[in-house]
């Protein structure tokens, strides 16, 4: 059903940090490097615990830029279900390394899903551009949830 390939307007890199001997600072947001329709209207972390899943989901509207602080490697899971992209039906899969620090903007349309591969917990911090339930939590969720579809046709190994 999916080709595998790269999944167009999905954003994904290697956060540079900036190291010295008390630590290291790394810019993980800039409203100058973002579309404006991307830009965050609240964050979120989330622990996953090794061997842990979350997802697969997707949004009508909301995009989510995600980062991937370590401590653990992620393996990450797309599908481009976005009729009129030119990456339609296409899979990717991509690593979020430990020890590194990953951003991943996901378009909203494209099913996504991140599996924690590693032997520790490991942190996401969750940046949508649009609130969580809506103003003061009083709208529905912009979200479809698809893993506990019995015959889901998104696969997570």
């Amino acid at each position: 059903m999916f080709t595998k390939g790269k999944i167009k307007d999905l954003v994904f890199c290697v956060i540079n940090k900036n190291v010295d001997e008390r630590g290291y600072l790394a810019e993980m947001h800039r409203i100058d490097e973002l579309q404006k329709n991307l830009q965050p209207v609240m964050s979120y972390i989330s622990v996953a615990h090794a061997g842990v899943s979350r997802g697969p989901h997707e949004h009508k509207k909301q995009s989510d830029i995600m980062i991937f602080v370590g401590a653990s490697k992620f393996k990450i899971y797309l599908w481009d279900m976005r009729k009129k992209s030119e990456s339609y039906k296409v899979s990717q899969i991509l690593f979020a390394n430990e020890g590194e620090l990953s951003k991943l903007i996901v378009p909203n349309g494209v099913v996504h899903a991140y599996k924690n591969v590693g032997k520790k917990d490991g942190i996401v911090i969750n940046m949508p551009n649009q609130l969580y339930k809506g103003k003061n939590k009083k709208y529905k969720v912009d979200e479809i949830r698809h893993e506990n579809e019995l015959n889901t046709i998104y696969k997570i190994k």
